[in-house]
């Protein structure tokens, strides 16, 4: 059997393939160019995509040659996933295309004997006429199978248009471009695009009689079976401005016991012997959160850079009081504020704001007179320092970056407000 489909599988990246055997004899004999599709329905690419790109990587250091296609033409027309998909209008589609293009570029190399090669779809999708479309791709779908799909029949209640029961032979129409154009002989994609990514493969066999292969990797979930990489706030992007690299690194730190040895073997390039000893203080020492924090820093370094992961770790420590809040730049700060969804104070009568009200505006407190037990008892903070006086006000020197101000109670529970002048 192919080593590197033995890792795959070890590390999780393995759903459903195409003949197994005979893709593994395939991967022997020689490098071979394979490809993922990104759909810019959106302004970044978030965490699902990223198990594609790690596939990407894996296949790329085995040697072969990684194709990353964004769907400039797919992406105005939708797969039919969940409801149906708004039109974004052509122009704002083109613009994601081109972030997204930047984005996937820095997951694989373009250099070197395994280089990797980029395409947007619309480049031979613009100038086919419906009637040559028809005629040579659509000929080759009989409905009754495109029917047959669980995917269309659930739609099929609710309603479903033209356009997105099309996606498929748009998708396959890509596979066969890609296999005229490159020789690209393997497709992969998440589990809920099997058909999509099987039918592209039954496109090149009638189309050109030629053997392709497909791989799936599963949709990756929470310990209760929620969608990985959703949270309270929404998706977590891989774009900064979308999602902060300190909120990026806290979604892994957070990470449930249960999950966090499968996210460790996509998302991280440890070797199995680390892995698997994080696995076991996982089991044996779980509050040290080790595998968590293995995760988090070994993800931040890849998506973001080593300096952004570091100025999280420091943004986390000195939140919780183990680090200099003023040491903080000011790009990190309100990364750190905005994930706290501050409140607001403002002076009264010229007089700063009570630390009492600061500690309610930060919902820290539900109260007043909660906020002047946690005083009274020695364990309510103004940015890491204790407060020790129920009439404390807040005042310039207390303000961070000029406008925040941070607050804790406890060792855990944190919160901020903004200072309104």
């Amino acid at each position: 059997m192919n080593a590197l489909l033995d890792e795959l599988a070890w590390r999780g990246f393995l759903a459903d393939t195409t003949d197994r055997p005979a893709l593994a004899d395939h991967l022997d004999a020689g490098p071979i160019r394979a490809y993922v599709g990104f759909d810019p329905t959106a302004p970044s690419i978030h965490m699902g995509n990223l198990v594609q790109l790690m596939l990407m990587r894996h296949l790329q250091r085995a040697g072969h040659h990684p194709i990353l296609l964004v769907g400039g033409s797919t992406g105005l027309v939708g797969d039919p996933k969940g409801a149906e998909r708004a039109m974004n209008p052509k122009d704002l589609v083109h613009a994601w295309a081109e972030r997204i293009h930047d984005q996937v570029r820095k997951f694989v190399d373009f250099d070197g004997p395994a280089a990797a090669i980029m395409a947007n779809n619309y480049d031979w999708t613009a100038d086919v006429g419906v009637l040559d479309f028809l005629r040579d791709i659509g000929k080759h779908f009989p409905v009754n199978r495109m029917l047959d799909r669980q995917l269309i029949r659930d739609r099929l209640e609710s309603g479903i248009s033209y356009a997105e029961f099309s996606y498929v032979l748009l998708q396959s129409f890509d596979y066969l471009q890609l296999f005229r154009r490159y020789g690209c002989t393997l497709q992969s994609g998440g589990s809920d695009q099997w058909g999509n990514i099987t039918a592209g493969v039954e496109l090149i066999r009638r189309a050109e009689g030629a053997r392709v292969h497909a791989i799936a990797t599963p949709l990756l979930t929470k310990a209760d079976g929620t969608k990985f990489g959703k949270t309270e706030s929404g998706t977590v992007w891989l774009d900064p401005a979308m999602t902060s690299p300190y909120a990026f690194h806290q979604f892994f730190v957070n990470a449930e016991d249960s999950m966090v040895g499968a996210y460790l073997r996509i998302f991280s390039e440890r070797g199995h012997e680390e892995i698997e000893e994080l696995d076991r203080l996982t089991a044996t020492a779980p509050h040290l959160r080790a595998a968590q924090h293995a995760l988090a820093d070994d993800i931040t370094d890849l998506v973001h850079s080593v300096a952004e992961r570091e100025a999280a770790v420091r943004a986390a420590e000195a939140l919780f009081g183990r680090g200099d809040l003023r040491a903080l730049d000011a790009a990190t700060l309100e990364s750190v504020v905005s994930e706290l969804a501050p409140g607001d104070v403002a002076s009264v009568d010229g007089q700063g704001p009570l630390v009492v009200d600061a500690l309610v505006a930060s919902r820290v407190v539900d109260s007043k007179g909660a906020a002047r037990r946690a005083i009274a008892e020695g364990g309510a903070y103004l940015n890491n320092a204790k407060v020790m006086s129920a009439d404390a006000r807040l005042g310039p020197d207390d303000l961070l970056a000029g406008r925040w101000v941070l607050l804790r109670r406890g060792k855990k529970t944190v919160g901020a407000v903004q200072f309104l002048s």
